[in-house]
């Protein structure tokens, strides 16, 4: 749906307003623009590509959280579903999520309902998100469903963080180390290979090494610089393809400790995912296939659509989940008590508490071992490169005290 940006005048302060907003067509923004008491000068359709530097702010998980939570407040309070949107839309800080909830209103103002309004912007809100509001919708329990729908966000924005929090520390440290190696081979070494050239002594091992190294980084920086730069372009695009994510996933997976994070954060996701869903009302069968979609691990999600087959097929979640291999055990025996006793999303919620507070302690203790032994990494590299140059000048001084 095109952007179009108006200006107009207030019919009641005669003062002057502009903006943009999503609209189907010029004419349709002025109706809505003349029902807000604003009389239209000028719309045109926003224009994008060319020299356009203006970037648009990303709405964030935690920003649709905060949204989520705010709208199941003002409609639990008995405010309309139009003026609840309008009134978060009219003061929240993000242009682009204000843009996205004017659109949403004015197509709820329309006669479109609520989730298929929201199914307009998928960057935003996810199938998982929609198809929650529709059941919500379905059931007269809307306000209900958002309360589920943001503690369901603000637990998954959390377990994001676990992640990075993961990964982010030792690749930060990592690339910090190959940097100053990097710096040091390309800058330093050199002007120390220029001075023992004027030596007539044989050099150590380990400073012919690091010299040999220094000579390869000063001949061919610029061409490995852009290997890296295609090999990194190419993981991206190839991890973009299905054998591609398959592959990326698995191999992430069979990693040592990292591997056991991101399973853990995968049962944890799957757990908390199906049990909203099941718990909001939403069909077995349809929730399994959302789930699916954000399960974000592509294994994961083959496993999930075997699950949906064996029960599509009249089977039970157990044995699929059992034969699996990728969920522990207590987990098989947790979703059999749920399905003997009637009470399944009660027993997702108990495991995904479990998984989330697995994924915190792990997370913690992985940095807390991770933080010195990376520092020694660092300090054996650079203090190993600075030694190795220092080799020659104790024995030339040892030559020239006649030692």
């Amino acid at each position: 749906m095109p952007v179009y940006v108006y200006t107009g005048r207030n019919m009641r302060t005669n003062s002057s307003v502009s903006g943009e907003r999503f609209s189907s067509t010029p004419q349709a923004l002025a109706a809505v623009l003349r029902r807000e008491q604003v009389s239209p000068l000028t719309i045109k359709e926003k224009k994008e590509g060319g020299l356009n530097f203006s970037f648009k702010k990303k709405v964030t998980q935690q920003e649709v959280a905060v949204f989520t939570r705010q709208f199941s407040v003002m409609l639990d309070a008995g405010l309309p579903l139009v003026q609840a949107l309008d009134a978060i839309g009219q003061q929240h800080p993000n242009p682009q999520f204000k843009t996205i909830l004017e659109q949403i209103r004015t197509d709820v103002e329309s006669g479109s309902t609520l989730s298929d309004a929201m199914a307009k912007h998928p960057k935003t809100f996810d199938t998982l998100y929609t198809n929650m509001i529709a059941a919500g919708e379905t059931g007269g329990i809307l306000d209900t469903i958002l309360q589920r729908l943001s503690t369901f966000i603000e637990k998954l924005v959390k377990l994001k963080r676990a992640l990075r929090s993961a990964l982010i520390y030792p690749a930060t440290i990592l690339t910090i180390a190959i940097g100053v190696v990097a710096v040091i081979l390309w800058k330093v070494v050199p002007v120390f290979r220029t001075l023992f050239e004027g030596f007539n002594v044989a050099l150590p091992l380990p400073t012919r090494i690091v010299i040999v190294a220094s000579s390869l980084m000063e001949s061919y920086i610029i061409p490995v610089a852009i290997l890296i730069a295609l090999g990194v372009f190419g993981l991206r695009s190839y991890y973009k393809t299905d054998n591609g994510r398959h592959v990326v996933d698995r191999t992430l997976l069979k990693l040592p400790v990292l591997g056991d994070v991101l399973r853990k954060i995968g049962v944890a996701r799957f757990t908390r995912t199906l049990a909203t869903l099941i718990t909001s009302g939403v069909p077995i069968l349809e929730a399994l296939v959302v789930t699916a979609k954000t399960a974000g691990n592509a294994i994961l999600e083959d496993i999930i659509y075997k699950i949906r087959e064996r029960i599509e097929g009249g089977g039970n979640m157990t044995e699929p989940v059992r034969e699996s291999g990728f969920f522990p055990p207590m987990v098989s025996q947790m979703i059999s008590v749920g399905e003997s006793t009637g009470e399944l999303d009660s027993m997702l919620v108990k495991v995904a508490d479990y998984y989330e507070e697995e994924v915190d302690v792990v997370v913690a203790n992985l940095l807390t071992l991770l933080e010195p032994l990376l520092m020694v990494f660092l300090g054996v590299i650079v203090g190993g490169i600075v030694i190795s140059m220092y080799l020659p000048l104790f024995k030339l001084i040892q030559v020239l005290s006649g030692g």
